[in-house]
């Protein structure tokens, strides 16, 4: 087969996304295939896309290759740049995620990742325009799609639900995550360098994410303003663009609210080689989540022999297992009451690592990626 897969999102600092693409091209570049690979970019900057091109270990490989279609905006690539090529340059199978492009011939069989439709039952969350375009663009999308992945069998469900699509339409392969978190202990003078370049405190709580409502970020503030005497010196680390157009205007009045400006910390985004160092620095991860798809971050903390403290909701149930612990969403005191016991209790802390450790290992990008590559080759 020939496989075009978009691959945009790489480089761009995106987050959950990004790492899925990521991970997943670098995967099938691992797999002995005689499947030919087309990752089709926006990107035009020779050194970025050689920079990829190493990063992604397809340098040398015959039947890999990127392709850059330079493009005016995000609207252009899936109305006329891409439609445009694969019309001239047809593949057998298409992968995107969410937004499917329009105008190609439907010989050209179409799978796209759906990582989450949060959308759907937290509007208010999210800006009317975003919301507008969520709204009128995705279930075309579903509808066009000859396979819709969901990156969870939660995921899987919902969207089988909610839009009211043929479940053998859709299916889910696992996120999971990237080799450098499997790799041996970050030797103490690397981690050093990482804390200085973010100014990182000796003990602090992690977040690591984006900051946009759904993140939940404000109610763990709250959490933290009613232990806060109890915790030492131990400070808030949340890591995400506190500047991005979606990102939650009130984590600054909770902050402000609870006298916390000296108690939690912005570091901005984290540099993908960076990221390691800082989560094996953490004394905890939490993720306050409302809603995910999957939710990475508490594997890649459990890496990292760190407990996690998450919010109770059946995606991060089914990812993580026994090897974290849980609070109730709609429960502020087991919350900060949780927060409190898995910063301290060292038999909790102890027990969550040792689980965490193991359940991590259910989880692996080779597995996923050969699922779908069985995927393409059933379309």
């Amino acid at each position: 087969m020939k496989i075009g897969i978009d691959i945009r999102l790489i480089g761009k600092k995106r987050t959950g996304d990004e790492v899925v693409f990521f991970n997943l091209v670098k995967s099938l570049a691992r797999i002995e295939t005689n499947h030919g690979f087309e990752l089709l970019t926006d990107i035009t900057d020779k050194h970025t896309l050689q920079e990829i091109s190493e990063s992604l270990g397809i340098a040398g490989k015959n039947n890999f290759k990127i392709v850059s279609l330079p493009t005016s905006n995000k609207f252009a690539w899936n109305f006329w740049t891409l439609p445009k090529y694969l019309r001239a340059n047809p593949v057998d199978v298409y992968l995107t995620q969410y937004i499917t492009p329009f105008f190609v011939p439907h010989s050209i069989k179409i799978a796209t990742i759906v990582h989450d439709i949060s959308f759907n039952f937290f509007p208010q969350l999210i800006k009317f325009s975003d919301l507008l375009f969520l709204k009128i663009l995705i279930p075309l999308s579903l509808r066009r799609a000859d396979k819709i992945i969901g990156v969870s069998q939660f995921t899987r469900d919902e969207i089988i639900k909610f839009y009211q699509i043929a479940p053998e339409k859709v299916d889910y392969i696992y996120d999971a995550i990237g080799d450098e978190f499997l790799k041996a202990d970050i030797p103490q003078a690397a981690k050093e360098v990482v804390r200085e370049k973010y100014q990182l405190p000796e003990k602090f709580i992690l977040y690591l994410g984006t900051l946009q409502p759904r993140k939940n970020i404000p109610h763990l503030i709250e959490a933290l303003a009613r232990i806060k005497d109890r915790m030492g010196d131990m400070k808030l680390v949340a890591c995400g663009n506190l500047k991005a157009h979606n990102a939650d205007a009130k984590i600054k009045e909770a902050i402000l609210k609870n006298s916390l400006e000296n108690e939690v910390i912005f570091p901005g985004f984290i540099d993908e080689q960076d990221k390691v160092a800082v989560f094996a620095q953490a004394q905890v991860f939490v993720f306050p989540s409302l809603y995910e798809g999957f939710g990475i971050p508490p594997l890649e903390a459990m890496s990292q022999n760190v407990p996690v403290l998450c919010s109770d909701i059946p995606s991060l149930r089914e990812v993580a297992g026994d090897g974290a612990l849980f609070f109730d969403l709609n429960n502020l005191d087991d919350f900060s009451k949780k927060l409190y016991d898995i910063s301290m209790d060292n038999n909790l802390r102890s027990r969550l690592i040792r689980l965490g450790a193991e359940r991590i290992s259910f989880f692996s990008w080779s597995k996923s990626a050969g699922k779908i590559l069985a995927i393409f080759e059933k379309m």
